[in-house]
């Protein structure tokens, strides 16, 4: 009998079968010499390949819908958002995550990215933390879990054993659970409550799922953060009230943001940020009901931070 090579355990072997049997796997024949075609050629159908992506994830859009209100409804009473993965989804979490306290001014708490192998493997490949879902529990159990929260897995094969563990662990404490992941039938979307499979077949290079895999959990991470700000009432129509003026390109973003809202001058503007400290939705507010900073600041405290709803609150008689 033939013994194993030192990289060819029985495990090794039965996931090289498993992802043979993947879509995100499978190898494209009629691609096999594109390192000979011209530079130009190699782009155009690389850019082919991309448009794909958009039309897979319309494919998946009620059940993506779904999904966010779903967590949109747990956010409201105070749970948090937090993206599980390994790798390459493990790093699109983390950006997704990391985008949210400048663009609609949350906590670094409520939207959290975990990736297998820790913060180090943002940069780094950490060896075999992708295979470990006792990491993912361990990772889960650090940030106390309630039932308030979502925890959604992204993995491009849908088997990645770190995005199921988070999955799995976190459903067992009764957390809402999301499996994002671009093969059918996948493990993780059957270990979510809302699985969602957004299937863009085999990759240009082979198994190369940073490509087309990669842009579609992407959109639709940004579709699960995006959207369920705007439901939170983060935005006033597409206008980023919640923006945190940080730097001087968001100072002077939140001016215009506010400009385009009510169509004051730049002294009133000034005048209303400066007595809002900066806050955006209290400006607006103040400029178009013409109550005072202190009195904006309650109406969207009772309003749970609706503009819109603050507004019809302080124009109600």
């Amino acid at each position: 009998m033939q013994s194993l090579p030192s990289d060819a355990s029985p495990n090794h072997l039965a996931v090289r079968a498993e992802l043979e049997m993947l879509t995100t796997e499978a190898f494209r024949p009629e691609l096999a010499d594109i390192d000979r075609l011209p530079t130009l050629d190699i782009a155009k159908l690389m850019n082919g390949e991309d448009a794909t992506v958009p039309t897979a994830v319309a494919a998946r859009l009620p059940l993506i819908a779904a999904a966010i209100d779903a967590i949109a409804e747990r956010m409201s009473r105070g749970g948090r958002l937090i993206y599980a993965g390994a790798g390459t989804a493990g790093r699109l979490g983390v950006l997704d995550a990391s985008e949210c306290p400048p663009t609609f001014n949350t906590t670094p708490s409520q939207v959290v990215g975990l990736i297998a192998g820790g913060r180090e493997a943002v940069v780094t490949s950490i060896e075999g933390a992708e295979d470990s879902a006792e990491l993912a529990r361990t990772d889960l159990d650090a940030l106390t879990l309630t039932p308030e929260d979502t925890v959604v897995g992204v993995s491009a094969s849908g088997r990645t054993p770190y995005a199921i563990g988070a999955v799995q662990h976190a459903r067992a404490h009764g957390a809402l659970t999301v499996g994002l992941s671009c093969n059918a039938a996948s493990a993780l979307a059957a270990a979510a409550d809302h699985g969602i499979e957004i299937v863009v077949g085999p990759e240009l290079v082979t198994g190369s799922t940073r490509l087309k895999a990669g842009t579609a959990q992407k959109l639709v991470l940004n579709m699960l953060s995006t959207i369920t700000m705007i439901r939170l009432g983060k935005t006033y129509g597409n206008l980023m009230v919640d923006v945190r003026a940080s730097n001087d390109k968001l100072r002077a973003r939140s001016h215009r943001i506010v400009a385009l809202a009510t169509g004051a001058t730049d002294d009133e503007i000034e005048t209303a940020l400066t007595a809002s400290n900066g806050e955006v939705k209290n400006a607006i507010l103040t400029i178009l009901s013409g109550v005072d900073a202190p009195t904006a600041t309650r109406l969207l405290t009772e309003n749970e931070g609706h503009l819109r709803a603050a507004l019809a609150a302080a124009t109600t008689p």
